[in-house]
């Protein structure tokens, strides 16, 4: 369902009058998303501004060069200095600005990118302001922020687990206040050792592909085994994925966006679900299954099919899920039992018996949650319960499956134009889009995105997390 204030904010006559006449309108700006699969070099001939004053500037810089951006170095020769052999190894000269010089007057970023991952002391935070003060500004719509750290977890004295702690409400702020341009904003931290892991979610957050990601942090880390070589165009070349609830909506686009990095989809949906089902599995030559995973011996006729129709999975997406709202105090058994044993039981069931016998060494899970398993919602005491329930068991799970090479990592999708945010009524309709930073739902294909960068070789670094895919909203933790 289309947005008529997004589609109105293109219009600059409209925009303007609008403004003149000073009325409470919101007018989000249209998000700029990927129209192909996953190329060399997503950032080619975009302006990316870093302030180097870290430890991790070599991936940082090598990262950038190789994904086709030109590089303006906010420091000393001394700290542009990195940036300097992998930017002309590409054909990009680095561009130096001395910290204490006013911006060039001309100067449109799209990304500012600081790393902070040297900072251990709270007076050092001042570098936060003294960085983006004077080029926030320079911030082109549908720009990019993010700031690199160190978790505080791996802090050595209270002050600077407190620093490690201040960079994420920073930018929280922050991705509210750039949201207005379609702009978002990340933290990345980044565990001792685990720099060499950083460059793909780094080319992934600066890309049109995390558009309606803002307000995150992430964790990068090193716990996971990992051999695999990683690529950066069809990225899933040869790998099998299982999508449930693929008939249609969100499990639907993330099949055809992992089939479009060369996965083999099989794509399972609930029995009366056939047609479409079949339909999504025609489109992208991958396989159908029909199968209620909520019954006994799902697990074991899901493991028959495999070993008989394409052998072990190496992705595993559980995407079906079901909302059974009623206040607790109106609510059935009936409608407690089936939230919970689609959205929870069911994940643990197949993941388990999977991890037996089904999936493959470095494979990769993720699993759907939701922003109302985070902060709770009016009437859905039930799934909430249930996709609180996901995060807690992606939390455990990761910790025994790293040594075999897997990660596994929820979402928690916010407001996502579907069939049945379309059947909402207006006002609610409304209201749900315009409460986040970027003012706006998000389409199905941000959610594959996401899960697509989850799925890949690439994110080895992040386990045991869950990312909201909300476009900021202003509920939930």
């Amino acid at each position: 369902m289309s947005d008529l204030l997004v589609d109105l904010g293109q219009n600059p006559y409209i925009k303007q009058a609008i403004k003149q006449l000073g009325l409470p309108l919101p007018m989000p700006e249209k998000l700029r998303r990927p129209r192909g699969a996953w190329e060399e070099r997503p950032l080619d001939g975009r302006t990316v501004v870093v302030f180097a004053c870290g430890q991790l500037t070599l991936p940082l810089a090598a990262t950038l060069a190789q994904a086709g951006a030109f590089a303006k170095v906010v420091g000393t020769s001394l700290q542009a200095a990195p940036f300097v052999a992998p930017g002309e190894a590409f054909g990009r000269r680095i561009v130096q600005i001395e910290a204490d010089a006013e911006p060039p007057a001309d100067l449109r970023a799209d990304a500012l990118v600081f790393d902070a991952s040297s900072l251990s002391m709270p007076r050092e935070l001042r570098g936060l302001y003294d960085a983006f003060h004077p080029y926030i500004g320079a911030l082109n719509r549908g720009g990019r922020v993010l700031v690199i750290g160190r978790p505080a977890s791996a802090s050595r004295t209270a002050a600077e687990a407190a620093t490690s702690a201040a960079l994420d409400g920073f930018v929280r702020s922050l991705a509210k206040e750039v949201g207005r341009k379609g702009a978002t904003a990340h933290t990345v931290f980044v565990e001792p050792g685990a720099g060499e892991r950083l460059p793909p979610l780094v080319r992934f957050l600066l890309s049109d592909r995390s558009s309606f990601l803002t307000g995150q942090p992430w964790t990068v880390d090193a716990r996971v085994e990992s051999t695999l070589d990683v690529k950066f165009v069809r990225p899933l070349e040869g790998k099998t994925a299982l999508v449930t609830g693929a008939a249609r909506g969100i499990g639907a686009s993330i099949a055809q966006a992992l089939a479009a990095e060369g996965a083999k989809v099989v794509c399972l949906d609930r029995p009366g679900d056939e047609a479409p089902l079949a339909q999504v599995a025609q489109a992208i030559g991958g396989a159908a299954i029909a199968l209620d995973i909520t019954e006994r011996d799902a697990s074991v006729k899901l493991i028959d099919y495999l070993d008989t129709k394409c052998g072990p999975l190496d992705i595993l997406i559980h995407n079906a899920g079901i909302t059974r709202d009623k206040t607790l105090g109106r609510m059935s058994a009936s409608y407690w039992d089936q939230a919970l044993a689609v959205n929870l039981d069911a994940v643990v069931d197949l993941t388990e018996a999977l991890l037996a016998h089904g999936l493959s060494n470095n494979a990769r899970i993720v699993c759907l949650s939701s922003v109302s398993g985070l902060a709770g919602n009016v009437g859905q005491s039930n799934y909430s319960a249930s996709k609180a329930g996901v995060v807690g068991y992606v939390k455990a799970l990761s910790q025994t499956i790293a040594q075999r090479g897997m990660t596994i990592n929820a979402i928690a999708p916010g407001f996502i134009e579907t069939r049945l945010t379309a059947a909402m009524p207006a006002v609610t309709r409304e209201v749900a889009r315009r409460l986040s930073a970027l003012g706006q739902g998000g389409l199905p294909k941000d959610i594959a995105e996401l899960v697509t960068f989850l799925s890949s070789p690439g994110a080895s670094g992040l386990t045991g997390q869950c990312q909201r895919a909300c476009g900021g909203m202003f509920i939930g933790a």
